[in-house]
């Protein structure tokens, strides 16, 4: 069985109830999922680009973890991305390390769920937040898996709520491998 390599990017993860709890439930099964934690890796943001790209290199099956910053990724994953996904390493005429692998996002988001319609107050679903990330994942190769997410992450989600996303988190990793 493959293993899953899950980037969390939470800049303050102790302070998170949602993506904290979600880690301590992939800690839960460490044969089957390996956490790699920016923030924590790279504090000063100084990324090492070969050991982040033979990383990926290692794993079919790839999850950014992470709770939606102002309807996009938090600034330490944007930067990891755009550093990472280097021309003739993850596309270009010879850049093909990521072609095939299967990479998804599962991210916690603050407000109601009903607010991402285009009738919501956000005026736009998740899939649309998310397209840039797609777009990255369709041009290096990748397939792009749907998304997992928990709503009201900020204020209205239970203590009971966000332990049953810990399971469903783990369940979509596995239907998703």
């Amino acid at each position: 069985m493959m293993k899953t390599l899950v980037i969390l990017a939470h800049p303050d993860i102790e302070a998170s109830r949602v993506n904290k709890r979600w880690k301590q439930e992939l800690l839960q099964h460490p044969d089957e999922i390996t956490i790699h934690e920016l923030y924590k890796e790279y504090p000063d943001w100084s990324i090492d680009v070969l050991k982040e790209q033979t990383r990926l290199e290692a794993y079919n099956h790839v999850i950014f973890q992470f709770p939606l910053y102002w309807y996009s990724y938090p600034p330490l994953l944007k930067k990891w991305l755009d550093d990472v996904f280097t021309h003739g390493w993850a596309y270009g005429s010879n850049g093909r390390k990521l072609q095939g692998k299967k990479l998804g996002i599962a991210v916690s988001i603050g407000d109601k769920k009903e607010n991402y319609r285009p009738a919501g107050s956000v005026s736009f679903t998740v899939d649309e937040v998310i397209a840039p990330f797609k777009a990255s994942a369709i041009h290096v190769g990748a397939t792009v898996l749907p998304y997992f997410a928990v709503f009201g992450a900020s204020f209205q989600v239970s203590d009971r709520e966000i332990d049953q996303s810990a399971s469903e988190y783990i369940e979509y990793i596995r239907q998703h491998r």
